[in-house]
């Protein structure tokens, strides 16, 4: 499956933004869909994922939503509220494994879209 990552942009802190990831040569719907984020000088780290139920890290619970649409073959990821500590890349990712916050049980991945978050 390919993916592909969108909706990304500048935002002030407190205001809302909704990220894309739409699947190509296969579907999501065999995978368990998450994202992660990367900010400078920082290491790679999981955001949410859905399989069933969905999973948050701590820093984005009761902020981010993630959630699928069959129909359409994408994942979302809704994000409430932001601050300045949730500007980085953001990746979109698909697993075979159901409750995995780790990147290296996710076998595809999309090419990252930049949220960046100001004062």
């Amino acid at each position: 499956v390919q993916l592909q990552a969108s909706g990304g942009g500048s935002v002030q802190a407190g205001a809302s933004l909704t990220l894309s990831c739409a699947a190509s040569e296969g579907t999501l719907n065999t995978y368990v869909p998450g994202w992660f984020r990367q900010a400078p000088g920082k290491e790679r780290e999981f955001v949410a994922r859905v399989g069933g139920s969905a999973d948050y890290a701590d820093s984005v619970k009761g902020r981010f939503a993630i959630y699928k649409d069959y129909d359409k073959d994408t994942v979302y990821l809704q994000m409430r509220n932001l601050n300045l500590e949730d500007t980085a890349v953001y990746y979109c990712a698909a697993s075979r494994y159901t409750n995995s916050r780790n990147a290296r049980d996710y076998v595809a991945w999309g090419q990252g879209t930049l949220v960046t978050v100001s004062s």
